[in-house]
């Protein structure tokens, strides 16, 4: 038994937790920016900002001369009454569609309607304020679409200042569409889009890197040529999502980054290979039947 000696003082008590004191933020000093938390790299929101939009001076020719120089032609306010119907054909990324956004850029804002298969029926009721009218992938028009698009031609086509500029896979006679448009899309000037050569494309998918203000190492295009598909609109999807990969971890567009990058399995369409070739894109295509002779110019058929 515990006897306290007279002597000696009281032993003191064992001290219990100690309060944990939480200073408030308001009492708390202002940290220097450099000691200030900021979130990963990976966390942040990039705007990188729209592409540049299309225009004729960045349309890379290859073989496509005549098409482009028929699309200025319609931007030109003394365009004759021969050059007021346009169709253009060929596959994807062949530049159909940019020719056609290049010429809605070159008119003035109100003057021109570009449409495509998304747009609303009732965009395609002519408006005499337009005086040019672009259609975009014919060939996927529906039904409603479709006998909205032929009225329309009938109404451009009673308007001596009025012009319309289509653009579809196929050539006319080729389209699943009722034949009383596809009759009307051979009407005027009908030209095919020859995808870009191998070199042709490298050069323009430098040019890409040149306009997005990126500097790249040398390999860096070649790279890209055997490992990605090589039609220049994927190459310049694949460009676009580089460019925030590499912003992102603050690296320069290398090789290296380019194998990491194909390896991350982004959402690309179509997905960047890491190992292997692209297939190469089809080469040629069947000669296009001679367009129908047109019909006089106003003329028009009953509907069905």
């Amino acid at each position: 038994m515990y006897r306290p000696d007279p002597g000696r003082p009281p032993p003191r008590p064992t001290p219990g937790p100690r309060p944990i004191l939480r200073p408030s933020p308001a009492s708390l000093p202002s940290l220097p920016p450099t000691l200030r938390f900021t979130p990963p790299v990976s966390q942040l929101v990039l705007d990188l900002g729209p592409p540049p939009p299309p225009t004729f001076d960045a349309f890379v020719v290859g073989e496509n001369r005549e098409a482009l120089d028929a699309a200025r032609a319609l931007a030109d306010p003394g365009r004759g009454a021969g050059a007021r119907f346009l169709y253009l054909w060929g596959p994807a990324s062949s530049g159909r569609s940019h020719l056609l956004r290049a010429l809605e850029g070159a008119l003035p804002t109100g003057s021109v309607r570009r449409l495509d298969p998304q747009a609303p029926a009732d965009a395609f009721v002519h408006d005499p304020a337009v005086g040019t009218w672009l259609i975009d992938d014919c060939d996927r028009l529906d039904a409603a679409r479709q006998a909205a698009a032929w009225h329309l031609f009938d109404a451009v086509a009673a308007h001596a200042d009025a012009a319309l500029a289509c653009a579809g896979a196929e050539p006319p006679g080729r389209l699943a569409l009722m034949p009383e448009l596809a009759t009307r899309l051979g009407w005027g000037l009908v030209l095919q889009l020859r995808r870009l050569s191998d070199a042709d494309t490298a050069q323009a998918l430098g040019r890409t890197f040149a306009e997005r203000g990126l500097s790249v190492a040398p390999d860096v295009v070649p790279w890209l040529m055997t490992h990605a598909p090589r039609d220049l609109g994927s190459l310049r999807a694949v460009v676009d999502a580089l460019d925030g990969y590499a912003l992102a971890r603050k690296r320069a567009i290398t090789v290296p980054l380019l194998r990491e990058f194909a390896q991350a399995g982004l959402p690309l369409d179509p997905p960047l290979s890491a190992s292997g070739t692209a297939p190469a894109p089809a080469t040629g295509s069947a000669p296009m039947p001679p367009p129908a002779p047109p019909p006089p110019v106003g003329a028009a058929d009953d509907l069905p």
